[in-house]
């Protein structure tokens, strides 16, 4: 079925404000209430600064010749719309745009466009998805270098097993959280003194990991796998994403099976999810892979996306300071590569699954996605506007991220990702 949404010459009647991650072209979806009801949450699609409630489109039968239900939109959560799978969800898109097109009076005349063209303004964004497991790749070579460097042996930064599995692990999905929603600074065992016992304390080396997370629909059953060639029809979209880190924590903790407590406190998504049919005018090639990898990661064509990515700390009663600017474009194993890899054993891959796609940094410092690496292990640190400086993330900061692609005119964007860092309770 062919993508009629992605068109550069579409236009809506929906006013788009100039420079808005969401225009026509991009119809992201998510789960919403209007605030005058917060317990009664719908799927909605994002245009510009209003929102369109399917559950109330699919009443007045604008979907009837598709698969849909009204049921489907009348959900706390994406996943039972995603159940009918991606050319389903292609179809819908498409019709949502056919609605929205300016040429098209179809909807835009009709009296029922006042109940379900609602402002921004008059909702509140939830958690899109109902996420059932959560993997965390470390895909970024860049990013894996710098740690390698700070940690290990600068001259041999990256593990053997590197640069050929795209390296994972299984992350908490009970404490991904939707953005807009606090963090506690959370506590455990931190060993301060190389030289002396552990304490129990609260950590004093909060991170953020900008990241891109991708949500599945329902994969194979379990002993199957998914090749390179498969994986994007079994990828519904993307969202930004922020795997919170307790360094600290971490160093302790990791030996020997990798993160536990540094991790599994809290993850912020963007509410927003982009799909992956709106992001094709954007695929790019993958960075050359070195040595060349084994059959089942071969892939064909442009499995990577041009992104442009930043992150900004904000301080109380003062300004945000943007400290990254990086781009997806610059992982190495590709979210192909990944699905591949994650089910090569037959590990099922079900609806609602979302896959972290670990730190993205790229080759300048100013690219890196981590304090960590930003302010170099803490002997770099970065000035705020208040003439204060941060080694790590502390108490009341707030870190920002935001995500768009951009060529022939058209933005699309993943709005942001914003999350405050409290004190411990």
């Amino acid at each position: 079925m062919q993508i009629t949404a992605n068109q550069a010459h579409l236009k809506s009647w929906v006013e788009v404000p100039a420079h808005s991650d969401f225009p026509i072209q991009n119809l992201p979806f998510g789960v919403v209430s209007e605030c005058s009801s917060p317990t009664q949450k719908f799927v909605a699609v994002r245009i510009g600064d209003h929102v369109l409630n399917l559950a109330a489109m699919a009443e007045y039968g604008y979907f009837d010749d598709l698969v849909f239900s009204q049921q489907d939109f009348q959900q706390d959560y994406l996943n039972p719309m995603m159940k009918h799978g991606k050319m389903a969800v292609r179809a819908l898109r498409n019709r949502i745009s056919e609605l929205l097109l300016d040429i098209n009076n179809s909807f835009r005349l009709q009296q029922e466009q006042h109940v379900a063209l609602i402002p921004v303004s008059a909702v509140e964004t939830h958690m899109p998805v109902q996420i059932g497991d959560y993997t965390d790749f470390y895909s970024s070579k860049e990013h894996a270098t710098n740690v390698g460097m700070m940690f290990r042996d600068p001259a041999n930064a990256l593990l053997p097993n590197w640069l050929w599995i795209p390296v994972g692990y299984h992350g908490r999905a009970s404490s991904v959280i939707a953005s807009g929603q606090d963090v506690y600074r959370p506590k455990g065992q931190i060993k301060p003194d190389d030289n002396a016992d552990p304490i129990y304390a609260p950590s004093r080396q909060i991170d953020f990991e900008l990241e891109m997370g991708f949500i599945t629909f329902d994969g194979k059953p379990l002993g199957q796998q998914i090749t390179t060639a498969e994986a994007e029809d079994h990828i519904f979209g993307l969202c930004l994403f922020n795997d919170w880190s307790a360094r600290d924590i971490q160093k302790w903790e990791y030996v020997p099976l990798g993160p536990f407590l540094a991790k599994n406190f809290a993850s912020s998504m963007s509410c927003w999810i982009v799909t992956l049919d709106a992001l094709q005018p954007f695929a790019t090639a993958t960075p050359a892979q070195h040595p060349e990898v084994l059959s089942y990661l071969k892939f064909e064509g442009n499995k990577s996306y041009d992104i442009q990515l930043e992150v900004a700390i904000e301080i109380p009663q003062h300004p945000e300071k943007i400290v990254s600017k990086s781009n997806f474009k610059y992982m190495y194993w590709n979210m192909a590569q990944q699905l591949a890899h994650h089910t090569v054993n037959g590990c099922n891959i079900r609806c609602g699954d979302l896959m972290g796609s670990g730190t993205i940094s790229g080759p300048t410092p100013d690219s890196y996605g981590s304090m960590l690496e930003l302010a170099w292990k803490g002997t770099q640190p970065i000035q705020m506007p208040d003439g204060s400086e941060r080694r790590f993330i502390q108490d009341h900061d707030t870190v920002i991220m935001r995500g768009y692609c951009e060529n022939n005119g058209i933005k699309i964007g993943f709005g942001e990702v914003k999350s405050k860092l409290l004190p411990s309770l």
